[in-house]
């Protein structure tokens, strides 16, 4: 079986690319910038990008499966355009391409930040409606992404939904932006935390979830593969723990960050720094608590191992790969 895999780079990619060798699928990674995440890696590698439909043409050809990861995660304002582009722009491109090629089945990954997240206090499942606003451009754009793949399926296209909760785990190459926030927790680097937190899900259990639906679910079917939700500050703790550093010295309550989340993004990009405590950062930090994978555990067997290991592997990788010593 060869499959397709766009953002083979990112995050997701190198570890749903790992994943699938180590179940002896043939991988074609389409590539869009770096290798970093692919090096050393027995697949093959084709230059593709999501916005080229001739290039993705050239990519997809001749491929029994697509899993389609190319996005552009945001936590700020000023890329809507970017964003936008690219998580849906991009999706359409590939949704056509793949009828074009006579693709078998999309595994689409879309992310638990498509739904609408009230009512807080109640369970979010596959069943809730797709957010409906236009901030944060992230959001938007995965809803509407997702609105393209719905009306694909219902054209005919073989076609898996995915929707991820808040990924974290090794191969994080970049790093990511919380790949990032467990760095400076790390390095004793990070003045302060926020009193929130998000449903955390092992970026390799995300992976293996995904193989599962495209191995055995049924078409058209759609499911949330998050984990548990744990407090930032759990969170610090445990990495400082792991580290032998202290956690952030100052907690600080909701209406502060948000209150301050302007001035902090301001200082950052003045430093030439990533922005990460940025106003849709914290706005996604009250997020629902509970993202549901009750359909996912029901028909998938799955089951997202506990924090604790997710984050002393992560610590684990980024000591090994020299993350940690600057």
């Amino acid at each position: 079986m060869l499959a397709a895999v766009t953002g083979a780079a990112g995050h997701l990619g190198a570890n749903l690319v790992r994943s699938l060798i180590n179940r002896d699928w043939q991988v074609r990674a389409v590539i869009h910038h770096d290798t970093k995440a692919l090096e050393g890696l027995n697949i093959e590698r084709v230059s593709g990008d999501i916005l080229e439909e001739e290039s993705l043409k050239r990519a997809l050809n001749g491929v029994d499966v697509v899993f389609h990861l190319a996005g552009r995660i945001s936590i700020v304002s000023w890329d809507r355009k970017e964003v936008e582009a690219v998580n849906i722009t991009g999706v359409k491109n590939v949704v056509e391409v793949c009828k074009s090629a006579g693709v078998k089945r999309l595994i689409h990954t879309s992310s638990f930040h498509a739904h609408k997240q009230e009512p807080l206090d109640e369970p979010l499942d596959e069943s809730r409606p797709l957010y409906d606003g236009k901030y944060p451009p992230y959001n938007h754009s995965k809803a509407e992404g997702e609105k393209i793949v719905r009306a694909a399926i219902e054209q005919g296209l073989d076609t898996i939904i995915i929707n991820p909760g808040g990924m974290l785990g090794p191969n994080d190459f970049k790093p990511s932006h919380f790949g990032s926030t467990l760095l400076s927790i790390a390095k004793g680097k990070l003045p302060a935390l926020v009193n929130a937190g998000l449903c955390w899900v092992d970026i390799r259990d995300v992976a293996e979830g995904m193989i599962i639906a495209c191995e055995h679910a049924e078409a058209g079917s759609k499911f949330i593969l998050s984990g548990n939700w744990v407090s930032l500050v759990d969170i610090a703790q445990k990495v400082a723990t792991m580290i032998g550093v202290k956690p952030p010295p100052m907690v600080l309550p909701m209406w502060i960050a948000k209150s301050s989340a302007p001035l902090a993004t301001l200082l950052d990009q003045i430093r030439g720094k990533r922005p990460l405590f940025t106003p849709i950062a914290m706005k996604e930090l009250e997020s629902n608590h509970n993202i549901s994978y009750a359909k996912a555990n029901r028909e998938l067997d799955y089951e997202p191992r506990p924090l604790e290991q997710t984050l002393s592997d992560t610590i684990d990788w980024f000591q090994r790969n020299g993350f940690l010593t600057t």
